[in-house]
C-alpha cells in the first residue's frame, strides 16, 4: 500500500512538472515546449537567414502540426505558392510606401521592407505561461528605420487548447502612413487539412458565416478554420482583440489555406475606391493590436470557441 501510494506520489508529480511553459533561446531562434511537448519556434532572423520573424509550426495539444510547413522546410509535399507566408507573421506590403508583406527577397515584388532584430527583451517559462518579448525595426531598403515594433507573446499550458497571445506595439520613427491593402496584416497559413479549397475543411465566423465567398473582406469579431489532421478533428481560430482600432476588423481569410486578419484594408474588400483605412501613425504617438490564437479540438461548435472568446473579451486587460 505505501509504495502505490508513493508511485501516485510521483505521478502527480510528473503531471505537474509537464504542466508549464518551457522557453529556450538558441541561435536565431526560440523554441517553445508546453507541458512537456515541442509546440513552437519563433525564427527571429538574427542571423539573417530569414526575411521575417515567425513562428513555425503551431502544434495541437495532441501534437498535429496545424500550420504549412513549407517553405521552411522542404519537399513536404504541401503547395508551394506564396513563400512569404511563413508560419504566423506580421506585415502589410504599404508601410511608407515599402513592402513588408511579401518580403521575400527571391520574390517577385520591389521595394522590399527588412525586418532587423533589436533585442530579446524577455525569453521566460512558467508553470502556467511563458513570455517572449522581443522588438525589430521595420527598415527601408537603404536601412532607414520606418518604425520599431515591440511583439509580446504569451503561451499558455494546460487544457485541450493551445492558446497564444500576441501584443504589438508600433513606435513610429517619424510620420508613418499604412496604405489601404488587402496584403496584411496578422497572418497564419494553415495545414491544408483546415482549408477549405482541396479539403474537408472549413472556415467560420463569428457570426455563422461559412465560405470564403462571405468571410472574404467582412468584418468579425473571430474566424475559425477547421477539419482534420492526420485522422483528428482539429481547428485553429483568430481572435481579434475588442479594443483593437476599427475592431470588428476585415478577414483576408482565403481558402487556398491564408488565415489573416487586417485593420488596414477597406477599399479592395468592398470594391468602393472611394472608402479607405488608410492609417497614420503621428511621430508623436504609437498604435498597439493584440490578438489571440486558439489551437482546438473538433470543430468551432464542438471546440466551443464562442465561448473561448467571451473569456478572451472578459479577461482583457
Amino acid at each position: 500500500m505505501r509504495l502505490s501510494r508513493l508511485n501516485l506520489l510521483f505521478a502527480g508529480a510528473a503531471l505537474l512538472a509537464t504542466a508549464q511553459v518551457q522557453i529556450t533561446q538558441e541561435p536565431g531562434k526560440i523554441r517553445v515546449d508546453i507541458d512537456g511537448k515541442p509546440f513552437t519556434e519563433f525564427f527571429t532572423g538574427a542571423n539573417g537567414d530569414v526575411p521575417k520573424p515567425f513562428l513555425h509550426p503551431l502544434r495541437s495539444a495532441s501534437g498535429k502540426i496545424v500550420t504549412r510547413r513549407w517553405p521552411q522546410e522542404q519537399n513536404t509535399g504541401e503547395e508551394t505558392d506564396h513563400p512569404h507566408h511563413r508560419g504566423v507573421f506580421v506585415g502589410h506590403d504599404h508601410v511608407n510606401g515599402v513592402n513588408f508583406w511579401a518580403n521575400e527577397p527571391k520574390g517577385r515584388a520591389e521595394n522590399l521592407g527588412i525586418f532587423s532584430l533589436k533585442e530579446v527583451a524577455q525569453a521566460k517559462g512558467g508553470k502556467r505561461s511563458g513570455v517572449i518579448v522581443a522588438s525589430f525595426d521595420w527598415k527601408d531598403p537603404k536601412g532607414k528605420i520606418i518604425l520599431t515594433e515591440k511583439r509580446t507573446m504569451t503561451f499558455y499550458a494546460g487544457g485541450p487548447e493551445r492558446i497564444v497571445d500576441f501584443d504589438f506595439l508600433f513606435l513610429p520613427n517619424g510620420k508613418v502612413t499604412i496604405g489601404d491593402s488587402k496584403e496584411g496584416f496578422f497572418a497564419v497559413r494553415v495545414h491544408k487539412g483546415i482549408q477549405e479549397q482541396k479539403s474537408i475543411g472549413h472556415m467560420v465566423s463569428s457570426t455563422g458565416a461559412v465560405t470564403e465567398k462571405n468571410i472574404w473582406g467582412k468584418p468579425f469579431d473571430w474566424v475559425d478554420f477547421n477539419g482534420e489532421i492526420e485522422g483528428e478533428k482539429l481547428g485553429l481560430a483568430i481572435f481579434d482583440h475588442p479594443d483593437n482600432l476599427r475592431h470588428p476588423q476585415r478577414w483576408h481569410a482565403r481558402a487556398y489555406g491564408l488565415f489573416a486578419v487586417n485593420p488596414f484594408g477597406l477599399s479592395v474588400f468592398t470594391n468602393d475606391k472611394s472608402q479607405s483605412a488608410e492609417y497614420v501613425i503621428e511621430a508623436d504617438k504609437t498604435l498597439r493590436l493584440r490578438y489571440r490564437i486558439v489551437i482546438h479540438p473538433g470543430d468551432a461548435e464542438s471546440g466551443k470557441v464562442a465561448d473561448l472568446y467571451q473569456k478572451y473579451v472578459n479577461t482583457r486587460k
